[in-house]
């Protein structure tokens, strides 16, 4: 499904590109932006040629975060609309940073409050060097609530604490001193750059990279005792003797791609 304000496609590896089309509001969502991404990300992770999702933007900004024009509309909703709202949008990066597929963030320009929060919801971030970045919402009033889970996780408590509080702005180069992004590339550049965490990722078992997905999530909430040892070890195991991974080993041993690798 494509829209006027979000655009999609997929190409014959399975490399699906979702962008934002909203150029002339630098990106920023609305509540049908919202509803058009949480619904496209979910078809695209059921989706079994899928292999993995980049998130572009068309225009000069990947994202400046919540449309004025949607927030002036908030103002006037009662706590309990402005709650279920609230949802959706939480709901839209709950969606993202769980996406049982790899994810790339393709950042083009600058990310600015909500869209801090989906870069930081991707597995990968790459920013060309002009992009600059900012958690704003405290100078409007509010408080970057729905995406803190993710920031925080992507930036550490120590670095959240001076940007939550001042929403003062800073370089692609400081957000990838800090974790944000991984990648800091001419403009030029940017598009190769993506296409090398892309081949490095369709080397990777599909279903092995959703379980590693779902293990760093797990290990870095879970605390490090023998059930945590115990749950390491069980998933390994399974793996070994799991089609994908029978198939991985063989491979290697045979010095062949595995099959799941474009043009094996």
């Amino acid at each position: 499904m494509t829209t006027s304000n979000l655009f999609q496609s997929v190409d014959a590896r399975g490399v699906a590109t979702l962008t934002m089309n909203r150029p002339e509001v630098h990106n920023a969502f609305d509540d049908h932006l919202i509803a058009a991404m949480t619904t496209q990300l979910r078809a695209l992770e059921s989706d079994p040629r899928v292999r993995m999702v980049i998130l572009a933007a068309a225009g000069k900004s990947f994202s400046a975060g919540a449309d004025l024009n949607w927030m002036k509309r908030m103002a006037a909703y009662s706590e309990g609309e402005n709650l279920r709202d609230a949802r959706a949008l939480a709901e839209l990066m709950r969606t993202l940073n769980g996406l049982a597929k790899p994810t790339i963030a393709r950042l083009q320009g600058s990310a600015f409050a909500g869209g801090m929060g989906l870069v930081a919801c991707c597995d990968i971030a790459v920013a060309v060097p002009a992009a600059v970045f900012s958690l704003t919402e405290v100078r409007l009033g509010l408080t970057p609530a729905v995406i803190s889970p993710y920031v925080v996780r992507a930036i550490g408590q120590r670095m959240a604490r001076r940007y939550f509080l001042t929403a003062e702005r800073f370089s692609a180069h400081e957000a990838l001193r800090m974790g944000l992004v991984h990648a800091v590339v001419p403009d030029e550049e940017l598009d190769k750059t993506v296409e090398g965490f892309v081949s490095d990722l369709l080397k990777g078992g599909p279903e092995c990279l959703a379980v590693t997905k779902d293990l760093v999530a797990t290990v870095a909430r879970e605390k490090l005792d023998s059930a945590l040892v115990e749950h390491t070890a069980s998933r390994i195991a399974k793996l070994r003797v799991s089609a994908e991974g029978q198939e991985g080993i063989a491979s290697f041993l045979e010095k062949r791609a595995p099959k799941w690798t474009p043009h094996s």
